[in-house]
């Protein structure tokens, strides 16, 4: 049990006993480290001009790395980890190729977001990561930047790996990790308690005894209440650390992806049951973002708007919910009550969501509709799921996020499908049920008039890619898979 926040910082170790537990890293890193090559942008973890690289042991003691948005990283997340920022890169005054790569290639010009994409683009260079343009394009999909142009940023990707190798410190990395001493975190500074627990019946006990605490995952939400609202919390249970809720496991009927499973972790395994799921995953937030938030954190929070519970309601995933050494299970679609009211009592926290494989298998398609490709807020996500027999329709579930308070299936739209030929005229019926199904309401996001007619489309978008074929194409342009397009 540690009271102290302990971690390593480009190598040195740091024992932090003062900061507040909503202290940001970025904060930290800038005001008491004064390292300010991680800069400011957006407080919201939008624009990765924060960026920072993220070291730990995993749960069987392999060295991980990831990248995520200081702006919106509590200081106390780190404990037992490895902060690794842009100051690190630069070795005696030589340059890392990457940094190289985007200095003679004219990739920064006034330079203030450039060391987040310099991070963005090392951590790729670290761990291997693919260089073609439309693969650096996701991988820097968190970063933005107003004056460049993004060409030279991602050529820089490519040239650095020309370039000859920099010396990687990973091996000290996970000799460092293994030599630091931890522990569990109990930290409290001026009347605010953090918890960082590390296994699952721990984390059940303090959330059965301090029900009100605010439950932590990857601070994605939580962050931008700190940043933008101004949030204090008198008690937070950090959840990041439990080893045995950090890992997927596969079960006699399918997956189950406990609450420390990060988005990036649930969608590679989501991908090879739902191969369209995964292209959604793809849309959903940045790499950074994705990183440190969970997929039991975006149902638990309960947004309409969330991109998961649409999807996942589509294929019928079901929620572990424990409270103590209590656990009982409950259907997702269920779990939402009203706007941010979910199926939750007092101590009681999500502890996993179970995905079911099923042995006949659906075609889901996922639909997601915002104003642009990458990290956007959906104003419709759509997500279909039929089975056919013999050209009839035997089984049918559509969720709808953004139509309503709440994720929701369009009961009426399913049951003008059900038991019917595939054709036209039922989806043009299920089209026309939807508004018993909604009443979507007017925002910035887009109208109500807008949303009842999207969803109405895509209702036939599906009819029609399904009977008569598609050309896969992604928001960049690749065609992914060609099929016959109907003349």
């Amino acid at each position: 049990m540690s009271s102290v926040i302990t971690f390593l910082l480009n190598g040195v170790e740091q024992r932090v006993d003062s900061a507040a537990p909503t202290m940001t890293l970025l904060n930290w890193l800038r005001y008491e480290k004064r390292l300010t090559g991680t800069k400011e942008g957006c407080a919201e973890g939008d624009c990765g001009a924060c960026t920072v690289a993220l070291r730990e042991l995993g749960p069987r003691g392999r060295l991980t790395q990831r990248t995520v948005n200081a702006c919106i990283h509590l200081l106390p997340m780190v404990h037992g980890k490895e902060v690794v920022t842009v100051e690190h890169l630069t070795r005696d005054g030589d340059l890392h190729p990457v940094q190289k790569a985007m200095s003679e290639g004219h990739g920064s010009q006034c330079g203030f977001c450039t060391p987040g994409f310099v991070m963005s683009l090392w951590h790729g260079y670290e761990t291997g990561a693919p260089t073609d343009a439309g693969s650096v394009a996701d991988q820097l999909a968190g970063n933005l930047c107003r004056c460049t142009g993004y060409g030279p940023i991602l050529n820089a990707a490519q040239v650095a790996r020309d370039l000859p190798d920099a010396p990687s410190d990973k091996p000290d990395a996970r000799t460092r990790l293994k030599a630091l001493d931890a522990g569990p975190l109990t930290y409290e500074v001026d009347g605010c308690a953090f918890w960082a627990p590390q296994d699952a019946d721990t984390l059940a006990q303090l959330v059965e005894t301090h029900p009100d605490a605010t439950i932590l995952a990857g601070a994605t939400d939580v962050g931008l209440w700190v940043t933008k609202q101004g949030f204090a919390p008198d008690k937070i249970i950090y959840l990041g650390d439990c080893a045995d809720l950090a890992e997927i496991e596969e079960t006699l009927t399918g997956v189950q992806i406990p609450a420390a499973v990060s988005h990036q972790k649930a969608m590679s395994s989501l991908a090879e049951m739902f191969p369209d799921m995964g292209e959604l995953w793809r849309r959903f937030a940045s790499e950074q973002v994705r990183s440190a938030g969970t997929l039991c954190g975006n149902i638990a929070n309960g947004s309409p708007i969330g991109d998961a519970p649409p999807a996942l309601i589509a294929v019928g995933a079901t929620l572990t919910i424990r409270k103590g050494a209590q656990i009982r299970h409950a259907n997702l679609e269920d779990f939402f009550i009203e706007y941010s009211k979910q199926d939750l009592s007092p101590g009681e926290f999500v502890q996993a969501v179970d995905i079911t494989a099923p042995d006949d298998p659906m075609d889901l398609r996922c639909y997601k509709i915002s104003k642009r490709f990458d990290q956007d807020i959906s104003a419709i996500m759509a997500a279909i799921n039929i089975r056919l027999r013999s050209e009839k329709i035997v089984e049918v579930r559509i969720a709808f996020g953004g139509m309503a308070a709440t994720p929701k299936r369009a009961k009426a739209a399913e049951a003008a499908l059900k038991g019917k030929p595939f054709a036209e005229a039922a989806f043009k019926a299920a089209m026309d049920a939807l508004d018993q199904d909604f009443a979507p309401i007017d925002d910035h996001r887009a109208s109500a008039a807008y949303r009842m007619k999207t969803a109405k489309n895509l209702i036939l978008k599906y009819f029609v890619e399904r009977n008569f074929g598609e050309a896969r194409i992604t928001g960049r342009g690749k065609v992914l898979a060609q099929d016959v397009v109907a003349g």
